[in-house]
């Protein structure tokens, strides 16, 4: 099977690519596949692996900050709930 190696080395390249667009559930499932770990085991070296590649390219591999859209919507989410709730109640 002279072509694994290549398969594993794609393999991960995606998990990089995951981790760095910031969709790490996928970077999680990714490693699971490729190496057949619990789920347990594999976020714990995935966040392992994000640290050290944070560590490296803090630029790159930074961790996303929540921003005024995100806050607003939380607030907007909130703000409906308790409507809800008191409409209901």
């Amino acid at each position: 099977m002279a072509d694994q190696p290549e398969a594993e080395d794609a393999r991960r390249q995606k998990i990089l690519e995951a981790l760095a667009a910031g969709r790490k559930i996928e970077a999680i499932k990714l490693y699971r596949e490729m190496t057949g770990l619990g789920l347990k085991e594999s976020k714990d070296a995935v966040d392992k692996l994000e640290a050290e590649l944070a560590e490296k390219n803090p630029n790159e591999f930074r961790k996303p900050k929540a921003g005024c859209a995100t806050v607003l919507l939380l607030v907007l989410f909130a703000c409906l709930a308790g409507v809800l709730a008191h409409a209901t109640g």
